[in-house]
């Protein structure tokens, strides 16, 4: 049980694998992170890491077979959802956990009516009459800021803007009310001036209704405007973990300090951007010991031989690299 009460979610040393005929993909390999009410916490890292996966894995919604929840724990409120069935997990997704998934052209149903979708989202978890369900529904889509929402319940997915999409997205999470929401790359597909108007959507919603948020990017520029804390993926591990401004300001992971190095900014205008050499490992061949050792610039040969524990920076800041612990923390190193 956890002795932090404000803690809403916790995912402990979770792992999820794939299995093929003649490997096993460790997509999600161990990991282990927090979620506070009303806490906005960051999962990011490149395209592959095991982000998307986590949150499939959260929500009950790894396909079993191929996929595998091989251990660990999932525990909101000091309950493990592990141990629920699908028919169990149907009352937690939406009601008290819910999704904005990646692309809402492909998650939005084509021949169905945003009323009908935002409203089946409201049936599965309620008992209420048809009147009430429209007017709810309406009234979700003016909270996410779409003009005449009377008129759009009667629209299909394909007659909107990629930004009222999202927006209907957005509506449909929030229609029974969650205590978390997963907000899967909300924003890719999106230009910048739509991309930032999510952004404060989402914002002032989580204010409003006093919701914890897991946000899962691989742009540390969201990062740097959304997080209270966040958690740095790497195939499938978390490389490293705090508060935002800690992270940003004094990183303790390699991998951590190249992808920030690679970040555009005014003082670096006219200069080549930094590129992390190499590539993420295949989930099914990583590589003995620390799986970033191929790419990282301060590997030894212990690095090539050993998988690295945590160290401990204090007040929450972990990393997985003793190589470049400073010593400089309340418990060591695992």
């Amino acid at each position: 049980m956890n002795a932090n009460k404000n803690i809403l979610l916790s995912v402990q040393d979770l792992k999820v694998y794939f299995h093929s005929e003649d490997e096993i993909a460790r997509a999600v390999d161990g990991i282990s992170f927090d979620v506070q009410r009303e806490e906005t916490v960051c999962l990011v890292g490149e395209s592959g890491c095991g982000k998307t996966v986590t949150a499939l894995g959260i929500m009950g919604l790894v396909p079993i077979p191929p996929g595998e929840i091989a251990g660990g724990r999932i525990l909101l409120r000091d309950i493990n959802l592990l141990d629920f069935n699908d028919a169990e997990m149907q009352k937690i997704r939406g009601n008290q956990i819910a999704m904005i998934f990646q692309e809402p052209l492909t998650s939005l149903n084509p021949v169905f009516t945003i009323g009908d979708q935002i409203g089946e989202a409201i049936n599965i978890h309620e008992n209420i009459p048809e009147n009430e369900v429209i007017k709810r529904s309406q009234q979700l889509l003016k909270d996410v800021g779409i003009d005449s929402p009377a008129e759009r319940l009667n629209d299909y997915p394909h007659q909107l803007s990629g930004g009222q999409r999202q927006r209907v997205m957005i509506a449909m999470a929030l229609a029974c009310d969650p205590d978390l929401v997963i907000a899967d790359e909300p924003t890719t597909a999106l230009d910048v001036t739509v991309q930032a108007q999510i952004l404060r959507l989402l914002d002032a919603i989580q204010r409003k209704r006093s919701m914890s948020v897991l946000y899962i990017t691989h742009d540390l520029g969201v990062v740097s405007k959304v997080a209270d804390r966040v958690c740095v993926m790497y195939a499938g591990i978390i490389a490293e973990q705090g508060n935002r401004e800690h992270l940003f300001r004094e990183p303790k992971h390699p991998y951590t300090q190249a992808l920030l190095a690679s970040l555009p900014s005014r003082e670096k205008r006219g200069q080549r951007l930094y590129s992390i050499p190499g590539t993420v490992p295949n989930p099914a061949y990583k590589p003995r010991g620390c799986p970033f050792h191929p790419r990282c610039p301060h590997a030894i040969q212990k690095c090539r031989e050993q998988y690295p524990g945590m160290c401990d920076y204090g007040n929450g800041h972990r990393a997985r690299c003793p190589v470049l612990f400073d010593g400089g923390g309340e418990n060591g190193c695992e």
